[in-house]
């Protein structure tokens, strides 16, 4: 496999991207669902390209609600969709979009992040995990096919006596 890297989506990846959501999720969205939450949120919405092709997007929203973590009030980053191709996958690009993703979310102020994802979906929870996401609690029928999903979380905050990877 060839290099790849991680950079913003521009208006003119449209396509590749709506072709990697359709081939890779059984959710898909209308071209206007994209570019509402790439004009929403710019910064967060990123693609992986290797040989001059999109190979995987994450595209994530800025949102205000009760904190996961306590009862105050809080911007939450949510990772909306993330997918890599298959025949791209198990090269770091998923890990690498979804870190990139939750830097994006610190820049417009998110104090937390949380996304949902099949419970059935061993390898992506796998990479929550250790980018240091937990189960919060089973979201009974929440695709439309019928299937639970995991609600995941991941505080950006520091716990007093923790170090911080910049320390």
């Amino acid at each position: 496999m060839s290099d790849w890297s991680i950079r913003h989506f521009d208006k003119d990846d449209l396509k590749a991207v709506m072709s990697i959501n359709q081939t890779c999720l059984p959710e898909n969205y209308p071209e206007s669902f994209f570019m509402g939450l790439y004009h929403h949120a710019p910064l967060a919405f990123l693609v992986a390209e290797s040989d001059d092709q999109i190979v995987g997007y994450i595209m994530c929203r800025i949102e205000r609600g009760v904190s996961s973590f306590s009862r105050l009030p809080v911007k939450k980053g949510h990772v909306v969709s993330i997918a890599v191709r298959p025949e791209y996958r198990n090269n770091g690009i998923g890990t690498a979009l979804v870190t990139r993703g939750l830097e994006a979310m610190k820049q417009y102020g998110a104090s937390e992040a949380f996304l949902e994802v099949r419970k059935t979906n061993k390898d992506a929870i796998s990479v929550y995990e250790r980018l240091g996401f937990s189960v919060r609690r089973v979201l009974r029928g929440y695709y439309r096919d019928g299937e639970d999903a995991y609600l995941m979380v991941k505080s950006f905050l520091v716990a007093r006596g923790e170090k911080t990877d910049d320390a």
